[in-house]
């Protein structure tokens, strides 16, 4: 009798007209998620930068063994995520790799947030030793070196450096060298003007990369037609937005209180939280993750105050230098989109959780929550919904996926869709 009563009060959510207030929350979760600019990166939408950028990104010729590119991790067909609870590089990596969809949109990088720009995160896999497992001047003799980089590179951003001079500028060379401290001794051996038109190039790198993915903005999700329904007063094209996420929805908007972490067009806060969930090695977490991003991105000279900034003076440099490290920081991470589900499990900064389920259950239950005393989020409370009501908020957030990328953007420049007749490079 009581799951009869619960089907027929779904039923009646279902078909109930949203109130105002709902109105108003739902259109808040829409809208558009265009490129943000970036006026750190004076070429963030620049075509000639974001072809060089797509050209970077699928080349594997920049790390040590010829095989690991940027879309190792962030495959076109995982969602630019890559489908694994941790990536692997070099070597294996310590936290789950993030989607690139609507990058752009993000106000911090990494799960930590120590990177403040999207141009900045992209100079960190090329010398971390899992990853790349290059250095800066191996990167930038890379370009130098290719006929097509160096031309592309040049066109956007002027004259390299005179790299073919090796007494000055090394093969091997960087500030922060992982593997060998003779790439350190090195970098240290060259004057401090080569230093800086080094780490000028090394930047470009990072801004041409940046303005690729500034691009990966997929068409609007079946949510975010229905929103645009909604707002039309279209009721017959409201009508083919399915039911049950629809139900769903009202859990979000409303008793489930997900807009607390989850709101705007990427569906985040884009801050830092602790929320408990088990680490993926278990026992009690390890990772002290935004307090001690803080400490990395202020020390980091490609950060958006920083001298390879274009714009030193801007709303993200200067709330990056007016960061605080607080003890409520360790072991945060930052609230990730919930946009493209459907392409990016597993889930959480570990990958830990294999299902959007999964992630549903543990905040249904909050079962197995690691309680840090003070380092913990205090307003989390279990949902205790009923199986029927978790169906419903998973079928939402399903509506949040959108239709895939063009196929220009997801491989590299002059290379033909696999089972072309041809396959060209230029």
């Amino acid at each position: 009798m009581m799951a009869a009563l619960a089907v027929i009060l779904s039923c009646l959510l279902a078909t109930t007209p949203f109130t105002d207030t709902e109105r108003r929350r739902i259109a808040g979760l829409s809208g558009s998620l265009e490129s943000t600019p970036d006026t750190t990166n004076k070429v963030w939408n620049d075509p000639a930068a974001a072809l060089l950028g797509q050209r970077l990104f699928f080349d594997t010729g920049f790390s040590l063994n010829d095989q690991v590119s940027c879309a190792t991790c962030h495959d076109p067909a995982t969602g630019f995520a890559d489908g694994k609870p941790l990536p692997t590089g070099l070597a294996k990596g310590s936290r789950h790799t993030p989607s690139l969809l609507n990058v752009a949109g993000q106000r911090w990088f990494f799960w930590d947030g120590r990177a403040d720009t999207l141009w900045s995160q992209a100079l960190h896999p090329f010398e971390r030793a899992e990853e790349f497992g290059s250095n800066r001047l191996a990167v930038l003799h890379r370009v130098h070196d290719d006929p097509v980089l160096r031309r592309e590179y040049e066109s956007v951003f002027g004259p390299m450096p005179p790299l073919d001079d090796h007494v000055r500028f090394p093969s091997d060379a960087s500030p922060d060298a992982e593997r060998d401290s003779t790439v350190s001794t090195a970098w240290e051996a060259m004057s401090k003007a080569d230093q800086q038109a080094c780490n000028r190039a090394f930047s470009n790198l990072g801004k041409a990369i940046a303005a690729y993915e500034h691009r990966l903005v997929p068409p609007p999700s079946r949510f975010d037609e229905f929103v645009t329904a909604m707002l039309a007063d279209d009721s017959e094209a409201m009508a083919e937005y399915p039911e049950d996420a629809r139900r769903g929805l009202r859990l979000f908007i409303g008793e489930a209180g997900c807009r607390q972490c989850h709101f705007g067009p990427l569906l985040s806060d884009l801050e830092f939280h602790n929320t408990g969930i088990p680490p993926g090695h278990g026992g009690l977490p390890k990772d002290a993750g935004r307090w001690e991003g803080i400490k990395l991105l202020q020390a980091n000279p490609f950060r958006a105050s920083g001298q390879f900034s274009d714009d030193q003076e801007s709303i993200r440099a200067l709330s990056t230098d007016s960061l605080a490290r607080n003890s409520e920081l360790w072991g945060a991470f930052r609230t990730p989109s919930l946009r493209n589900l459907n392409q990016t499990a597993p889930y959480m900064h570990q990958g830990q959780f294999e299902s959007l389920r999964e992630v549903l259950v543990f905040y249904n239950t909050l079962e197995e929550m690691v309680v840090l005393d003070h380092h913990q989020e205090t307003v989390l409370q279990p949902l205790g919904f009923t199986e029927n009501q978790l169906d419903d908020l998973e079928s939402f957030l399903m509506t949040l996926s959108s239709p895939e990328l063009a196929p220009e953007l997801t491989r590299k420049p002059g290379v033909e869709p696999t089972g072309s007749s041809t396959e060209k490079q230029d």
